[in-house]
């Protein structure tokens, strides 16, 4: 693949990137090196060679579920500046913006 001034300009125009004419030649240099290693892969067989789709095998690593007590709830709503049925009350807000009841 050429990469052309076009091709810059449209990566550049997708990214919204503004580039000068000696930044679009460095650009080019640099993606045409990216693509030849691309290229240089697609000729690799690989006839054979199962999917990898992590370098490291991965595991789940579980832990026991163990319930825990812990603070009760009446302590955590004294806290709180207002509750009711047992849950914290906090102010509403209207869709303007202002505070309902």
């Amino acid at each position: 693949m050429d990469v052309t001034e076009e091709t810059i300009q449209h990566i550049a125009s997708l990214a919204k990137l503004a580039f000068n004419e000696q930044e679009k030649e460095e650009f080019a240099d640099q993606l045409d090196t990216i693509v030849s290693m691309v290229e240089q892969l697609n000729q690799l067989d690989t006839e054979g060679v199962p999917a990898t789709y992590h370098g490291i095998a991965l595991e789940n690593v579980y832990r026991e579920d163990i319930p825990e007590k812990t603070t009760e709830r009446d302590a955590l709503l004294q806290n709180a500046p207002t509750t009711q049925d047992g849950l914290i009350k906090v102010p509403a807000m209207l869709d303007n913006g202002e505070e309902g009841a």
